[in-house]
């Protein structure tokens, strides 16, 4: 029979497990995991932009923490660099804020110099918190 054929290697849904017993809970964990607070402090707007450079070459638009911060919530999101670019002018846009969005190719380039925070998994319900503010970027919250 042809609707048989390789039966033993298809994919298979498996059975669920566990029954959901608190509806109302589990419905509002899932409702605040699509959540998303934004804050950047007026300090850390003010030092988007990079200081002039005092060396020959070409001259940085913006400053280490704004592209840290791009590709810091292009980790948390799991997106390519331009979904992320189109992330943060959305956040540009809904704040109100005057600021150019670094482009995904600047985003790629000045990436390869800087350190960014480990990823790890976090199996607590608590949020995870990203502070940006003049000082530089900070995660804080389980892992």
């Amino acid at each position: 029979m042809p609707h048989k054929f390789n039966a033993d290697r298809r994919a298979k849904i498996p059975k669920q497990k566990r029954r959901v017993t608190n509806c109302g809970e589990y419905d509002e964990s899932l409702r605040q995991r699509g959540d998303l607070t934004v804050w950047i402090s007026n300090d850390a707007l003010a030092v988007w932009s990079a200081p002039p450079r005092t060396t020959p070459g070409g001259q940085p638009v913006f400053s280490d923490l704004a592209i840290e911060m791009c590709l810091t919530l292009r980790m948390v999101f799991k997106q390519p660099l331009r979904q992320t670019q189109g992330l943060m002018r959305s956040i540009a846009k809904l704040m109100g804020v005057d600021i150019t969005v670094p482009h995904f190719t600047t985003m790629s380039r000045r990436g390869n110099g800087l350190s960014l925070p480990p990823k790890t998994a976090s199996k607590s319900a608590k949020p995870v918190q990203l502070v940006v503010d003049s000082t530089g970027l900070k995660i804080f919250g389980e892992g």
